[in-house]
C-alpha cells in the first residue's frame, strides 16, 4: 500500500517544475501520503538528500520558475550500483513510490528504476517538447510566450536598422518549439533539424526576398544545426547587408509558467497519484487531443522520439 512517495526534477528546468510538485503534495495529502522531496535529481537520490514537502512549505511556489528542488544531469545513475544506492535510501525512508519530473534522460532513469521493482511513475517536465506519447509537455507552453516575446522585439530592431536577424533557439533534436514561436512572430524563414538544412538555399530565398522589396528578415533556428554567428557572418558577406546573430539561450528556460502549464500540471499529477494508488506502476503521463493518458516507461528504453506531423513539415517546407 503507498502511505508515502518521493518527488524529484531532473535533467533541464522548465516553469510550471513547481507547479506540478505544489499540486502532487496537495494532491498526496488528501489522500493520506506523506510526500518526500528529493534534492538535485537522482544526485541527490544516490547521496541521501531528502526533504519533507508538506502544504506549508510548497504553498507559494505556483507561479514560480525553476523547480525547488533543483536539478542535475547525472550520468553515474545508468550504473546498476548507484541505482541500488538510490533504491536503499528510499526504503529506508518508508518510500513506497517515485514520481518523477523531466524529459527524456529522466524517464530513462525512472525506467532503470522500474526494471529494478521499484515503483516509477514519469511527468513531462520540459522546454523541448520532444517527450514521445505526448502533444505538450510541462514548461513548454511558457518557453513559447517568452520566445515569441523576444522575437517581437528583435524584429523591432531589426525594422528599424533593416537587418537580418538570426535567433536561435532551444529544442535540441526537435523543432517544436522553433516552429511555433517562428510562425507567431511571423518570421520570414524557418530552420529546424526536422528539414534537411540547406546553406545555399537559405541565402538564395534571402536575396528572392530582397528582391521583392523586404528590407529586413527574421530566420529563426534551433539550436545546434549550425554555427549562427558564422551563419550571420556568410550571409552578411554574400548580401551585403547587415546580418545579426541572437542565441536566446537559458532566458527560454525561466520566468512564472502560465496558466497552461499550471493546469496540465495539476491534471497530470492528480492521474499520477491515481495510478500509484492503482498500483499500476512503469507509466508516464501525457495529454493526447486534449485528454489525459498514461503509457508504458518502456517506451524510452528503445530511444523514441517524439517526431513533427509530416502533414506540418510539408506546410512549412512549401511556405518557408
Amino acid at each position: 500500500m503507498i502511505k508515502k512517495i518521493a518527488v524529484l526534477t531532473s535533467g533541464g528546468d522548465s516553469p510550471g517544475m513547481n507547479s506540478a510538485i505544489q499540486s502532487i503534495v496537495r494532491i498526496a495529502y488528501n489522500k493520506n501520503i506523506k510526500v518526500v522531496g528529493i534534492l538535485n535529481g537522482y544526485l541527490g537520490l544516490c547521496q541521501n538528500n531528502m526533504i519533507t514537502l508538506n502544504k506549508n512549505n510548497t504553498s507559494n511556489i505556483l507561479n514560480r520558475g525553476g523547480t525547488i528542488l533543483g536539478t542535475a544531469r547525472y550520468l553515474k545513475f545508468y550504473k546498476k550500483e548507484n541505482r541500488e544506492i538510490a533504491i536503499k535510501n528510499m526504503k529506508k525512508k518508508g518510500i513506497n513510490a517515485l514520481i518523477v519530473i523531466g524529459g527524456n534522460g529522466t524517464y530513462t532513469g525512472a525506467y532503470k528504476l522500474y526494471k529494478m521493482n521499484f515503483p516509477c511513475i514519469g511527468i513531462p517536465g520540459t522546454i523541448d517538447n520532444d517527450i514521445y506519447g505526448t502533444d505538450y509537455t510541462i514548461g513548454y507552453s511558457t518557453a513559447l510566450e517568452t520566445v515569441v516575446q523576444a522575437m517581437d522585439k528583435i524584429r523591432d530592431t531589426s525594422c528599424s536598422h533593416q537587418r537580418i536577424s538570426i535567433i536561435e533557439i532551444m529544442g535540441r533534436n526537435c523543432g517544436d518549439l522553433t516552429l511555433f514561436a517562428a510562425i507567431a512572430s511571423g518570421c520570414e524563414f524557418i530552420i529546424i533539424p526536422e528539414i534537411p538544412y540547406n546553406e545555399e538555399k537559405l541565402i538564395f530565398n534571402i536575396k528572392k526576398n530582397i528582391k521583392l522589396g523586404n528590407k529586413n528578415a527574421i530566420i529563426a533556428i534551433t539550436e545546434k544545426i549550425c554555427n549562427v554567428k558564422k551563419l550571420a557572418k556568410k550571409i552578411e558577406k554574400k548580401i551585403n547587408k547587415e546580418t545579426r546573430s541572437t542565441i536566446l539561450g537559458h532566458i527560454q528556460r525561466g520566468g512564472s509558467p502560465v496558466s497552461f502549464d499550471r493546469i496540465l500540471a495539476f491534471k497530470m499529477s492528480l492521474l499520477a497519484i491515481k495510478l500509484l494508488l492503482k498500483k499500476q506502476f512503469g507509466q508516464c503521463i501525457g495529454i493526447k487531443n486534449n485528454k489525459i493518458i498514461h503509457y508504458d516507461l518502456k517506451h524510452f528504453s528503445k530511444s523514441k522520439h517524439k517526431k513533427l506531423k509530416k502533414k506540418l513539415i510539408q506546410l512549412v517546407s512549401n511556405l518557408y
